[in-house]
C-alpha cells in the first residue's frame, strides 16, 4: 500500500507537524519533488508531495501559489521553516485549509532528503509487494489454467485474487462462465458491451468500478472485472494474466470442438454411404453409445451463419446415447431424441427442419434423403418444421380429385369414427399415430401413452371394422392418405 501523508507525519524522526488540512492526510503519495518554483504545474504529474522553504513567497502571494498547487493535483506541501521564514506565512495555511491541501511543517534539523529517504523506502517496498502480489497471482491462475478448472476455475479464482466479481461473456454477450454472485450484473453491461469493439472500457455498475476488456480469440468474447476499488497496478497485470489464460483456453476449446464437429459429420457421410455398421461401431468407441434405432432424421436447412449457431448450442448437449448430431453439406442433421434440436432450431432465426419417418441403420439414406426434401418444403413454405410423412401426403393429394378424396377417406374412416364415438376406444387417434412411427409398435405406444398390447388391440379392431389388412404396405397407404384429407 502506498505511502500516505498521515504515515509520513506519524515519522517521528522526522518532526513533521500538520499545519492545514488535516482530514485529507489519507492522500498517497506518489512522489516527493523540492522546488522554489512559484509555479511549478509544468513539472508536476499529480500525486506529489511537494518541498519548498518558501524562498519567493510571503503573504500576499501564497494564496495564489496554493491554489495553482491544487490545479496540478499535488498530494501535499512540506514546507521548511528556519531558513527563508521563521514559520509559514499565514495566507498560505489559511488557504490551504480552506481548499483542503494538507500542509506540513518541516523543521530546521530536518533535511529534504531526509523525506525523499523516506517515500522512496515505501514506494520501493508497495513496488516490491506489488511483484510478489502480481507474481503469486500469475502462478495460481496458471496453475488453475492447466489443471482441472478451466475457464470457469480461472474466472473464480481471478475473482478471489482481485476482490470483486468476474464474467466471461461470449460473442453475443451471453454469460458463460461467473464468479458466485456476479450474474447480475450481466444485464446492466450489454449496453457497454455493444459499445466495445477491441481493448478495454472501463465503466460502472452499481457501486463497482467495472473493466471490460477483449479476449485475443477469434470468436469474439469479453472479461467484465467489477471492484469496488480501481485495480491498482498489481490488480492490473493479474487481470491481463487472465485475459492471455482465457484466450488461450478457449481457442484450444474452439480448435478441440471444430475437430468433433468435423469427425461428427464425417460420421454422417458414412451413414449417409451405407456404411453404418462402420459408424456406429466409431460413435460407440468414441462416445459411449449411440441413439437406440429405429431413428428419426431431422435436417436444418437455413443461412450459414444461423446453422453454426445451431451448432454451437448444440455442442454442450450432445449426450451421444440420446442424440447425435453433424453437418452435411447446406444441413444441419440429428438423429435420435432429436425434439429438443427441433427446439433449439426454433429459437434461432431464419431455420427450417424437415423430420423423417423412423428408419433403421441400414435405411439411413433414406431417412436423410426424407428429411432434406421435408426441410425444404418447410424452407419454401417458411415453417419452422415439416414432417416427411405430411409432405409426402400432401404432394400427392394435389394431383388427386379434392371431392373424390375427401369421399375416400369418409368412406374408409367412417366405422373407425363411429365405433369411437360409442367411447369404446381411440381408434383414429391410435392409427394415425402408428402410421406416423411407421408401425413401430413401442414408439407408438409410449407417444400415445398406452401398453403396446392395448396399441396391437387397437390395430386389430381397425383391420376387423374396416376388412382391411394393415401389414400391406398399400393399405397403410391409403389409410394415411385418408387420414391426411380428413385432417387426421
Amino acid at each position: 500500500m502506498a505511502l500516505t501523508l498521515a504515515a509520513l507525519a506519524a515519522e517521528r524522526p522526522l518532526g513533521l507537524r500538520v499545519r492545514a488540512a488535516e482530514a485529507a492526510l489519507d492522500r498517497a503519495i506518489g512522489w516527493v519533488h523540492p522546488t522554489e518554483l512559484t509555479d511549478p504545474q509544468a513539472f508536476l504529474e499529480g500525486g506529489e508531495l511537494l518541498l519548498t522553504t518558501g524562498l519567493a513567497l510571503d503573504e500576499t502571494t501564497s494564496p495564489a501559489y496554493i491554489r495553482r498547487l491544487v490545479d496540478a493535483g499535488v498530494a501535499g506541501l512540506g514546507f521548511g521553516v528556519g531558513l527563508s521564514h521563521e514559520s509559514i506565512p499565514k495566507s498560505l495555511v489559511d488557504t490551504a485549509e480552506e481548499v483542503g491541501l494538507p500542509v506540513l511543517e518541516v523543521p530546521r534539523k530536518t533535511p529534504f532528503i531526509a523525506i525523499t529517504r523516506a517515500v522512496s523506502r515505501a514506494v520501493a517496498a508497495d513496488e516490491y509487494a506489488s511483484l510478489v502480489r502480481t507474481g503469486k497471482g500469475q502462478q495460481e491462475l496458471t496453475r488453475t489454467a492447466v489443471g482441472k478448472g478451466g475457464p470457469g476455475g480461472v474466472v473464480r479464482k481471478l475473482a478471489k485474487l482481485v476482490d470483486g466479481w468476474v464474467l466471461l461473456l461470449d460473442s453475443s454477450g451471453a454469460v458463460t462462465e461467473a464468479s458466485p454472485s456476479a450474474r447480475p450484473f450481466a444485464d446492466e453491461l450489454q449496453d457497454d458491451f455493444a459499445r466495445l469493439r477491441a481493448g478495454t472500457l472501463v465503466t460502472v455498475a452499481g457501486d463497482y468500478e467495472v473493466v471490460l476488456q477483449t479476449l485475443d480469440t477469434r470468436a469474439r468474447g469479453v472479461l467484465a472485472v467489477g471492484t469496488r476499488e480501481p485495480l491498482d497496478a498489481a490488480g492490473q497485470h493479474i487481470v491481463n494474466t487472465a485475459v492471455s489464460l482465457l484466450s488461450l483456453a478457449l481457442e484450444q476449446n474452439r480448435e478441440h470442438s471444430g475437430a468433433l464437429r468435423r469427425l461428427r459429420s464425417g460420421l454422417c457421410d458414412l451413414l449417409a454411404a451405407g456404411q453404418g455398421e462402420l459408424a456406429t461401431r466409431t460413435m460407440k468407441s468414441l462416445w459411449g453409445g449411440v441413439p437406440e434405432a429405429p431413428w428419426s432424421v431431422l435436417a436444418v436447412a437455413g443461412p450459414a451463419s444461423a446453422r453454426r449457431s445451431l451448432a454451437d448450442a448444440l455442442d454442450a448437449e450432445m449426450a451421444g446415447e440420446r442424440v447425435f448430431f453433424g453437418e452435411s453439406g447446406a444441413f444441419v442433421l440429428a438423429f435420435g431424441d432429436v425434439e429438443r434440436v427441433a427446439r433449439q432450431a426454433s429459437r434461432i432465426g431464419g431455420l427450417h427442419a424437415g423430420l423423417s419417418e423412423p428408419v433403421s441403420t441400414v435405411d439411413f439414406p433414406a431417412g436423410l434423403r426424407q428429411a432434406k426434401q421435408a426441410a425444404e418444403a418447410a424452407k419454401a413454405e417458411r415453417s419452422p418444421l415439416v414432417r416427411f410423412a405430411e409432405h409426402a401426403g400432401r404432394g400427392f393429394l394435389e394431383i388427386v380429385d379434392s371431392q373424390a378424396a375427401q369421399a375416400f377417406s369418409d368412406s374408409l374412416l367412417a366405422p373407425l369414427r363411429l365405433h369411437d364415438e360409442t367411447g369404446r376406444g381411440e381408434l383414429v387417434a391410435s392409427l394415425t399415430c402408428w402410421l406416423e412411427h411407421h408401425g413401430h409398435w413401442d414408439l407408438a405406444s409410449a407417444r400415445l401413452g398406452v401398453h403396446r398390447h392395448t396399441l396391437r388391440n387397437r390395430m386389430r379392431k381397425v383391420a376387423e371394422l374396416t376388412g382391411r389388412d394393415l401389414d400391406s404396405p398399400g393399405v397403410r397407404a391409403e389409410f394415411w392418405l385418408a387420414l391426411q384429407v380428413s385432417g387426421g
